[in-house]
């Protein structure tokens, strides 16, 4: 009998092989199998290779359904494979990625419907000497030969209750029959005209559809300001990609949140995507993932595991917001979905589109050196102007005491929205303080499982970590000392910022934007609408208000504290500063007033603020590369960081020293650590950092893997491998 080779959905080292009962064709590489493992049955994939030919034939078990759905493409599979290797991951856990939604492999339900019997059609033909009530008439006029309707459905077309449609069946006028599957996702219509382009933008689409028509792989940076059209651009490859019959993925960086770019491709297409997210019920989950692995969905919008999903012939990827980090998925398999797209396009044959107002320093730095072509969007769509970027010293210009946003700032705002424009403040941080203390004694309010303080949610009551979700009611008295109302909150979140502005703006109508405040699509789909309709004058928000937003009156932007996020050891710290506030600036004056942005700063002179006031981004980001290259740092070198984490923090010392001791050495390599992490606790984890830093031109997979080899870890310490670290946590 054959043998295949099956790849289970299971962080197991390998492939299992199985065998072909009699009477079945062997299935082809691909093809999606239930097989029985340790007493129970297991779904998998056959994959490619040639079985042990020495294992035994009593230790072989029988294959025991194939499931008839398409089977997974090759260079999905070799996809799997890919990623699973450079992360240094089980193939299997990788592959549950890509089976995500299992109950899709079992054939949708058919559902029973009405539809004309023989007697029923000669009624509606005449032909019959019977005579019929108004409501029966009503229904047999409504239904067309061979046509299958719901009772619902029939019952409501007809203007008649269900009872009628009940009667009739019992008549025999009306038979059961299937209903046909609706078609759940719309093609979209390529005869429509897309919007009126500019010279620049005309130029940049056609480079990016002659990228879709080729055929063939290729990586395209699409730059441009804020508000230079560039969705609307990198939309014209995806009809493109649609004109040669292939599919196309977009993936945003908060699909859930992206309620104002769904209704751009709407009026683009006349139809919506599909979407992955994580919103998605389990139905809408089921059945996305087989009518994508059907063919049936033309376009999807995604978070970043859409790149997993089975696409039969896949023909552009486009990775909005590339420089984004929630583009990397921090537990479980750790990976980058801006760097895996790339992977991917190259393995599918297909083109990819890295778009960005910011990109990365890696992302430039592979444009510069002829990896990747570059298209750029100079100015904005619709003659609107960059808006004016100034810094408000607060050396010189504090807040009064007590208070956090300063006296020209207020000002500005109350102008603004006098003038019967739309305001912003931002924010980088949720709740109301982001530290709790007693004034007697000095105690500070943490987390007991992690090395974070807790954030207090004045609108709740509570205190909350933000690691862990750990929560607790805000208690009346410190929990050291006793002493009763000396609970004092220390610094600002959007919260306070909100109870500041009500103070300030009595009249003002408000929104806070934050993940607390807005925890879906229903919620962004209301709050857009009501920015839209001017039913808001100040927005407060998170940097959730960051992302690609289009409000045509809100002209003012207030950053209350842009030092936020460059504290600290990171890497990246300044280049996410410049990338995060460039983005929330450029939501001013997108139409045509005029916009203005405010940064409150304690450091003028840092290079992020000068980047920001005078535009020079470019500027900026060669300074950043500057400073990197030198001593090999990314993206001119190579990083790989080993997380032991252990609930026993001896444990974890002990495996963290071994790996230290253990730690490769050799030219144009260097271990950093052991150390504690910066979270040095998390989730009730003691967590240990190690840091691989290789120059460029050097492979760490097979230096990690050897690493590891030399370290035996007992079963309750966890190392966890990051290549390409984005957070240094």
């Amino acid at each position: 009998m054959a043998r295949l080779r099956v790849l289970l959905p299971l962080p197991l080292a390998g492939t299992y092989d199985y065998r072909v009962p009699a009477g079945m064709p062997p299935p082809p590489p691909g093809s999606f199998v239930q097989v029985p493992l340790s007493g129970r049955e297991t779904l998998g994939v056959v994959w490619d290779g040639e079985p042990d030919p020495d294992l035994p034939e009593r230790r072989l078990r029988d294959i025991a359904a194939v499931f008839d759905i398409p089977p997974m493409t090759e260079s999905l599979r070799r996809f799997i494979e890919w990623v699973a290797a450079y992360t240094l991951s089980p193939p299997g856990a990788v592959l549950r990625m890509a089976m995500s939604a299992p109950s899709a492999l079992d054939p949708p339900a058919a559902k029973a419907g009405w539809r004309l019997s023989e007697a029923g059609l000669r009624a509606k033909l005449g032909q019959s000497n019977a005579r019929f009530t108004e409501n029966r008439r009503r229904v047999l006029d409504t239904l067309e030969e061979g046509e299958v309707r719901g009772a619902t459905s029939l019952a409501v077309a007809a203007g008649v209750s269900a009872g009628v449609v009940r009667g009739m069946a019992e008549a025999g006028l009306l038979e059961p029959a299937l209903l046909p599957r609706a078609d759940e996702f719309p093609r979209p219509d390529l005869s429509r005209p897309g919007p009126a382009l500019g010279p620049e933008q005309q130029d940049a689409a056609a480079q990016l559809r002659a990228a879709a028509a080729a055929r063939q792989f290729g990586v395209t940076l699409l730059t441009g300001v804020t508000g230079s059209g560039k969705t609307e651009v990198y939309l014209e490859a995806v009809a493109e990609c649609l004109k040669q019959g292939r599919q196309a993925l977009v993936l945003l960086p908060e699909i859930a949140l992206s309620t104002q770019w769904l209704e751009r491709f709407a009026r683009r297409f006349g139809a919506e995507p599909a979407l992955w997210h994580s919103e998605l019920g389990g139905r809408r989950r089921r059945d996305t993932w087989r009518a994508v692995a059907e063919g049936r969905v033309d376009v999807l919008v995604g978070a970043r595991s859409a790149l997993f999903l089975p696409f039969p012939d896949l023909g552009l990827i486009v990775v909005d917001e590339e420089h984004e980090t929630s583009f990397k998925q921090e537990e479980g398999v750790i990976y980058n979905a801006r760097d895996m797209a790339v992977v991917r396009a190259r393995l599918a044959g297909a083109a990819c589109v890295l778009v960005s107002a910011t990109p990365s320093l890696e992302t430039l730095t592979n444009a510069e050196q002829g990896r990747y072509a570059a298209v750029h969007l100079p100015v904005r769509h619709g003659g609107a102007a960059l808006p004016a970027v100034e810094v408000i010293d607060q050396r010189v210009a504090p807040p009064e005491r007590g208070r956090f946003l300063s006296p020209s700032l207020v000002a500005a705002i109350r102008d603004t929205i006098a003038g019967g424009q739309q305001a912003m403040l931002f924010l980088n941080r949720r709740g109301y303080a982001p530290l709790t203390l007693c004034r007697h004694c000095g105690h500070r309010m943490r987390c007991p499982n992690c090395t974070a303080w807790l954030v207090e949610h004045r609108l709740q009551r509570r205190l909350q970590c933000h690691h862990c979700g750990h929560a607790e009611p805000i208690p009346p008295t410190c929990p050291e000392c006793n002493a009763e109302n000396s609970l004092t909150p220390l610094g600002p979140g959007v919260e306070r910022v909100q109870e500041e502005a009500a103070e300030m703006f009595p009249d003002a109508r408000r929104l806070v934007m934050a993940s607390d405040t807005i925890p879906g699509p229903a919620a962004a789909a209301e709050a857009a609408r009501a920015i839209e309709a001017r039913e808001v004058d100040l927005i407060i928000g998170t940097q959730i208000v960051a992302k690609g937003w289009h409000f045509p009156h809100l002209t003012l932007v207030g950053v209350v504290d842009a030092d936020l996020g460059l504290a600290g050891g990171d890497l990246r710290a300044a280049e996410r500063t410049v990338q995060l506030l460039h983005q929330v600036a450029g939501r001013a004056g997108r139409a045509e007033a005029p916009g203005r942005v405010l940064l409150q700063s304690w450091s003028p002179e840092h290079p992020v603020m000068q980047a920001l006031v005078s535009g020079d981004l470019d500027g900026f980001m060669a300074a950043e590369a500057g400073q990197r290259r030198p001593g090999h740092w990314p993206p001119f070198g190579r990083l790989a960081a080993l997380v032991v984490s252990a609930e026993d923090e001896r444990e974890a010392d002990r495996v963290a020293r071994d790996l230290g001791m253990a730690a490769p050495r050799g030219e144009g390599m260097e271990v950093l650590g052991p150390a504690p992490a910066p979270l040095a606790m998390l989730r009730g984890r003691h967590r240990r950092r190690l840091l691989l830093k290789c120059r460029r031109e050097v492979a760490v997979q097979p230096i990690l893997r050897e690493w590891l080899g030399r370290v035996a870890v007992p079963a309750s310490v966890k190392v966890q491998v990051d290549v390409d670290p984005v957070s240094f946590l």
